[in-house]
């Protein structure tokens, strides 16, 4: 069974990475979630689940208003060029749905199947915002704190400064 978002904070509290949720109506775009977000500290994201042909699949977490060249990205991470994933391979990796897409999902890869990008402008954020594993809330943890969470996971966090791929 995939964690739920209990079993997610029991994670967090057990590894003592504070967090904060506020649950809200289900958010599904970037969009639909701007009027909350100007009401929340920090950087918000926007989480793209990825594959190549060659099956390397790719979790990336980007700030929610960075542009991101897709068909330039897999220059920069060496992988073939990328596609959506999906939804079946995104719920057998990461335990979520379309729309719920994100890093806490990360708990749920035990395999080490994703590889995990983050998006240089919102690495650069304190604290971060991320769905905790439904689109129903949104939970802010500190940056050094996620980096933690990711390292707990079993998992690298591989920053990429996407601004790189539409000025370059």
């Amino acid at each position: 069974m995939p964690a739920s978002p209990d079993d997610l904070f029991a994670f967090l509290d057990e590894h003592g990475l504070a967090h904060e949720t506020h649950w809200h109506d289900a958010t599904f775009t970037v969009e639909e979630g701007r009027d909350l977000k100007a009401k929340m500290p920090g950087g918000h994201t926007k989480n793209l689940f990825m594959k190549d042909k060659d099956d390397t699949i790719v979790l990336i977490s980007a700030h929610a208003d960075s542009q991101l060249k897709l068909n330039q990205l897999h220059k920069l991470i060496g992988t073939r060029r990328l596609s959506f994933a999906s939804a079946e391979l995104m719920e057998e990796c990461l335990g979520v749905t379309p729309g719920s897409v994100t890093a806490f999902a990360l708990m749920n890869d035990t395999e080490g199947r994703v590889r995990f990008i983050v998006d240089a402008a919102l690495i650069a954020h304190d604290p971060l915002n991320f769905h905790p594993l439904v689109n129903t809330a949104t939970t802010a943890i500190s940056r050094d704190d996620f980096r933690k969470f990711v390292g707990l996971t079993g998992h690298e966090l591989t920053e990429v400064n996407f601004e790189s791929l539409v000025t370059g």
